[in-house]
């Protein structure tokens, strides 16, 4: 267990916020299945923009578990401010800034991990956040810009002296993306460093991996990202190992079918039919990537266009499993 301000999180796995994927209907799955904390999808700091309907659907946090949080991106520390405070009020209890994402169109505006190439500007934005907001804020970086340029304990050193209560690290520079190896001693580096939570974030897709980094790197948590997609029982799964060192076998066919069923109708149900349909597509091919006639059937149900059909679809696609005796 650990604490983010006045919250104790009891379990050390934390999905990590993803921009498309970390929606209401995604987030309150993965809580269900085990995580002790759920980020929301990035919002930008320019409140002008909230008005548009992809704002609207991730501000909206409505019958989600404690604590709700919610993260900010952007690099005018005023802006910033006033972004928290809003999302304050909108029912943000925890407000976490993006200093991790390196997509360009993010970085192109300097926000994101583009912000880690300026300090003083790190510094400023973390104390405006920090001073303009009674919640606990927590910030999310990656190792530095580039191989060169590897300022991570720098900068968790002003994060906690800003003020900042917790520190998740993705263990590459910007400019690796998401390829090569994670730098877990860097992020040990930094637990050593600070007295503030630390979650570790990156090609963690194992209960045994989570175990491996969490020995290494002596952090309080590890934070998933791209590992859950289509796979939410991941967060069961490693919370168990943690508790008990024994693995848990995979959910059965027909819990994977209940659980993305139930998916379904929940994206189904916040987006409305047209986007719903459409969102789901994506989830889908998740699901079922290593499935048998997975990549064929989703060619299918890339093109239907009713919720209705798509439910149907799904259930036909497991019968089939079942007939067939496939496993899980």
């Amino acid at each position: 267990m650990f604490h983010i301000g006045p919250y104790s999180i009891d379990s050390q796995v934390i999905l990590a916020p993803m921009a498309g994927v970390t929606d209401r209907p995604f987030r309150q799955l993965c809580k269900r299945m085990g995580a002790g904390l759920v980020v929301s999808e990035m919002v930008t700091s320019d409140t002008r923009l909230w008005k548009s309907r992809k704002s609207t659907y991730r501000l909206n946090h409505t019958g989600e578990a404690e604590p709700r949080s919610v993260q900010i991106a952007g690099g005018d520390p005023d802006m910033m401010a006033e972004a928290a405070v809003m999302n304050v009020e909108r029912g943000a209890q925890i407000i976490d800034i993006n200093m991790g994402c390196p997509a360009k169109k993010v970085c192109n505006k300097a926000a994101g991990s583009a912000l880690l190439k300026d300090e003083p500007l790190v510094s400023d934005i973390l104390h405006k956040v920090v001073a303009a907001v009674d919640v606990p804020v927590t910030l999310k970086i990656r190792t530095g810009w580039d191989q060169s340029n590897k300022n991570a304990p720098t900068i968790a050193r002003i994060a906690e002296d800003a003020g900042i209560q917790a520190l998740a690290v993705h263990g590459r520079t910007r400019s690796c993306g998401y390829k090569g190896d994670v730098e877990y001693k860097t992020i040990a580096d930094i637990v050593e460093s600070i007295s503030i939570p630390v979650f570790a974030n990156g090609d963690i897709t194992s209960s045994e991996k989570a175990k491996q980094v969490l020995e290494e790197t002596g952090c309080a948590a590890v934070m998933i990202g791209r590992a859950a997609q289509g796979k939410p029982w991941l967060f069961r799964e490693i919370d168990h190992y943690l508790r008990t060192g024994t693995i848990l076998p995979p959910p059965t066919l027909e819990e994977v079918r209940e659980i993305l069923l139930g998916h379904l109708q929940e994206l189904h149900s916040f987006y409305g039919e047209y986007m719903g349909v459409r969102i789901a597509r994506k989830h889908v091919g998740w699901y079922l990537q290593d499935k048998p006639d997975g990549s064929s059937f989703r060619k299918q149900f890339n093109i239907i266009e009713t919720a209705a059909d798509q439910a149907a679809a799904i259930e036909k696609y497991f019968d089939n499993a079942f007939t067939n005796g496939v496993a899980a």
